[in-house]
This record gives C-alpha cells, sequence and structure tokens, in this order.
C-alpha cells in the first residue's frame, strides 16, 4: 500500500470505492475529485445509473473538455494527449445510453448555441458576399469577407473525410459519439478495404492528417489530431471486433472496456436528484471548454511534466506492467498490456486536470496523487480487458470447444483436460493446441500441467 493511501483523504478514498463495490462495481470512483464523485453517487443513487457507465462517460467528457489545450510529456521528445476510445459494454436495458448522454449534455449545450451562433454569422456572411467591394468599403466591412466556421465538440456517424474537414476547423479537439460502436467498426472496410481503420489507429497516435483534394481550399493538414471516441455495444456482438485483422493490427487493444460486474436489470425507487445536479456537472465542464487553444509547441506552458516523485511511481508501476509481459503467455494480452502503458500516461493528464478543474490542484504539472489514481485507473481497465477478451474467444469457440470448457473444473491438470477432451471427441493435439491458444484468456497456467479457468 502506497503512503499516499494512508493519509487521511487516502483513506476515505478507499471507504468510498469499498462502499460503492458493495453496489456491484469495481470501478474506482476515489479517482475523480470529491464534486465529480458526489454526482456519480448521485445519478447512481437516483436514476439507477450503473456506477461504471456513469464514471467512464465522465471521464470521456473530461478529456474531450481537454483536447488538444494540454499535453503531457515523458521524455523529450515523447508526448501524449487525453485521447480515450471508450466502449460501454452491456446487454440491452442495462442502461448504458443514459449515463453517456447525461455526461455529454455539456458538449450538446455549448455546439447548440455555437450553431445557433454560426447560422447568424453564415447569413451576414452570405449578404456581404452579395455587395460589391465598394459597398463593402462604405459599409466599414472586410473587403474579402471570411466564411464564418461552425465550431462545435461532438461528431457522430461521419466519414474520414468529413471528419477531417470538420476537424481542420476545430482543431482544438472533437469526440466521436457513436451510440452503437458495432456501426461504427461495420462502416470501417464501406470505400477502400481497411481505409477507415487506418485512420482510427492513426488518430489514436495523434499522427498528422494530410488529406489533398481537387481543390486546394479543401485540403487537409492537422499536425495534432485529437478524437476521442465513445459509444455502446451489446455483449453479443463482442465478437465481431475480433474479426478481420483488428485482433492482429492492435486496434483492438486501443479500446477500454467498461464492463458492470453487475448486469441485473435496474430497479426503480422513489429518489430524486438535487434540482442543480446538471448544473454542478456543467459548470465543472466549463472550465475545461473554456480553456484556451493554441499549439502546445506555441505554448510550452501547456505541456505537463511529471514531478520527480510522480516520475518514479510511473516507472515503478510500469516496470510492474514489463514484468507481466514478460510472463504471459499470450501475445494477446501482451498487447493490451502495452496499450495500457499509453493509456497510464493519458488517465495521469486528464486526473490532473479534472482536479484542477474542481480546485483541488494545479495544472502546471503531473504530481503523485494523480499518477496514483491513473494506476487505480489502469488496473480496473486491464480487468475488464481481460473479462471481454474472455467474451469474445468463448463467443468465436465451436460447440466441441464450448462443451469442453464447461465441463472442465475450476483447477485441471493436462491429464484431466485431456480425458474430458477424449469423451468429447477430439483429438490429443487439438486439445493442447486450444489449451495453449487460450493461455492468459481463458485459462491460467499455474505451474507445468496445471492450470485454473479464468
Amino acid at each position: 500500500m502506497s503512503c499516499s493511501m494512508l493519509t487521511p483523504q487516502g483513506i476515505l478514498d478507499n471507504a468510498t470505492d469499498f462502499g460503492l463495490r458493495l453496489s456491484g462495481t469495481d470501478f474506482p470512483v476515489s479517482v475523480f475529485p470529491q464534486p465529480i464523485q458526489h454526482i456519480i453517487t448521485e445519478l447512481h443513487e437516483c436514476q439507477s445509473f450503473p456506477i461504471d457507465y456513469v464514471a467512464a462517460s465522465m471521464l470521456t467528457a473530461i478529456a474531450v473538455g481537454i483536447g488538444n489545450t494540454h499535453l503531457v510529456q515523458v521524455k523529450n521528445g515523447w508526448l501524449e494527449s487525453a485521447i480515450l476510445y471508450m466502449a460501454l459494454v452491456g446487454r440491452p436495458g442495462a442502461n448504458k445510453s443514459h449515463p453517456l448522454s447525461f455526461a455529454m449534455k455539456p458538449f450538446l449545450t455549448y455546439d447548440y448555441q455555437q450553431n445557433l451562433q454560426f447560422e447568424q454569422e453564415y447569413k451576414e456572411f452570405e449578404k456581404m458576399v452579395q455587395m460589391t467591394r465598394k459597398e463593402r468599403s462604405e459599409a466599414g466591412l472586410e473587403e474579402y469577407p471570411q466564411e464564418p466556421i461552425r465550431k462545435r465538440f461532438l461528431v457522430s456517424d461521419i466519414t474520414p473525410e468529413g471528419l477531417s474537414l470538420i476537424h481542420a476547423q476545430n482543431q482544438r479537439g472533437l469526440c466521436l459519439w457513436a451510440d452503437e460502436l458495432s456501426a461504427w467498426f461495420k462502416n470501417f472496410n464501406r470505400y477502400n478495404n481497411g481505409s477507415e481503420e487506418q485512420f482510427w489507429l492513426s488518430v489514436f497516435s495523434a499522427k498528422t492528417t494530410i488529406s489533398d483534394r481537387k481543390s486546394a481550399r479543401s485540403s487537409v493538414f492537422i499536425k495534432r489530431p485529437y478524437i476521442s471516441v465513445i459509444g455502446t455495444i451489446q455483449k453479443k456482438v463482442l465478437g465481431e471486433l475480433a474479426k478481420g485483422e483488428r485482433s492482429c493490427n492492435g486496434f483492438i487493444d486501443r479500446i477500454l472496456f467498461v464492463l458492470p460486474s453487475d448486469q441485473q436489470k435496474i430497479r426503480w425507487n422513489d429518489r430524486e436528484l438535487s434540482e442543480d445536479i446538471d448544473q454542478q456537472w456543467a459548470d465543472i465542464l466549463s472550465r475545461l471548454i473554456m480553456l484556451d487553444f493554441m499549439p502546445c509547441e506555441e505554448n510550452p506552458n501547456k505541456i505537463l511534466c511529471f514531478q520527480p516523485e510522480a516520475r518514479a511511481a510511473l516507472y515503478e508501476y510500469q516496470h510492474r506492467l514489463a514484468e507481466m509481459c514478460d510472463t504471459e503467455a499470450s501475445e494477446v494480452i501482451v498487447g493490451i498490456y502495452c496499450k495500457l502503458e499509453t493509456y497510464l500516461i493519458r488517465f495521469c493528464l486528464i486526473l490532473q486536470l479534472a482536479r484542477w478543474a474542481c480546485g483541488d490542484a494545479g495544472k502546471e504539472s503531473i504530481d503523485k496523487e494523480s499518477v496514483e489514481k491513473a494506476i487505480l485507473l489502469t488496473e480496473y481497465f486491464r480487468m475488464t480487458a481481460l473479462n471481454v477478451q474472455g467474451i469474445m474467444n468463448e463467443e468465436s469457440l465451436t460447440t466441441q470447444q464450448l462443451a469442453i470448457l464447461h465441463q472442465l473444473p475450476n483447477q485441471f491438470t493436462t491429464a484431466e483436460g485431456l480425458e474430458l477432451a477424449d469423451k468429447e471427441g477430439m483429438k490429443e493435439r487439438a486439445f493442447k493446441d486450444f489449451l495453449s491458444r487460450n493461455i492468459g484468456i481463458l485459462f491460467k497456467r499455474e505451474r507445468h500441467g496445471e492450470y485454473t479457468k479464468i
């Protein structure tokens, strides 16, 4: 246990997480400042919103609010932004969409107001375009009117080409909000085979986007893209994610899965939300929305470095992850752990700015508390990733493999497995291959010849 966990605040945080764990969640709500914890608890107790969905949606909203305004530096030349790819997993009726709508509401309000302003400005622009240069000069207007730009945060179903054009006008950052993520990845091959998937792989790493068009005015150059993604997906279609090259090119590893341990249907109650709960959340996000934006390269003060103690804590945990990779037999799991290293850094930035937005910390650097909270968050997503991998793998099993999997005891030896496989008509070589391919996913090797079902 770290020293910070023994502080009064650390004890309170542990108590908060333990209490909420009784409600069927493993999400470490204590990573958030107290005002955000309060909102999450209120939504859960009054609206019966699953804590995992609320917390993950708000985490993503904070990341979107940050956008490209601030970056975190690990080492010289190594910068990370607050980009998240988030998937809320659950069966139909699991109440996934409502928490997401609540978290994104301040952006919807902002986008609506900006659209009204854009429409008015565009009307004025059209009037000026119809005037002669002389008439514009006499009226004290610009000689060459500039077409107004619609500022926004949210986009929905859109092609990479359309998204790039919108992003070029909103380089602060965007969020793709997909109510059903299955539609998002099903569209990856709708035009050029694999091109859309490659676009999202590049965006995740904030690689420069260049898109040339016939018209120079429509060409796009975005030095550092910022597009986060969030949406919902049903458990039964998780298997679709593993199709094609997604399991090989690391695409799945880039998705943070949210899968509450309690999937029971919600029960209504008579408790009512505080009347100002929406405003409380809007006020927190507004501090982030109102942050000035300019390319961080032009303003080094927008790049946060780690304080010495924070850096030490970061490296210590990364070394633990590295040890897990060195001893992990499954390449799939190793790929997940490697991407979680990236997310660990991004969580540090997001949580530091969340604390600043709530008046709990500065935003000049990353402190040790933010790192320790980011570690808790990383561990949560590590476990959910393993659970999702198990689900996806089970869905891809044959009827014979499923029968063997369900009959195997929680702890078994190779000999016991072979005996059961023989009864189901599976050859020895086929069973050993099935066993080895699923180490770290369905099975854990305890010692030579002895295994445990995950």
